[in-house]
């Protein structure tokens, strides 16, 4: 049955965690900073600043590649 979308609901469903996955992702990033402009913060070089948080929005990335082309595949099968 074709609904004239160019994506299935189990691609659409995919790419939506994908999303929610990066914002995850650049939430981790956030923080960090100093309110002191003279004042040098050294918590925005943590390990989930530098690592977590863009491995994660990697992962996002990833899922939102393999949903466009599932999705690809599935409306090939129908």
């Amino acid at each position: 049955m074709d609904n004239g979308l160019a994506t299935t609901s189990k691609g659409l469903k995919w790419m939506v965690i994908g999303v929610l996955v990066m914002v995850a992702g650049y939430l981790l990033m956030m923080g960090g900073g100093s309110k002191d402009p003279q004042v040098f913060n050294t918590a925005m070089f943590d390990w989930r600043r530098l690592v977590a948080a863009p491995t994660v929005i990697l992962c996002g990335v990833v899922i939102e590649i393999v949903a466009i082309m599932r999705v690809a595949k599935d409306k090939k099968e129908q």
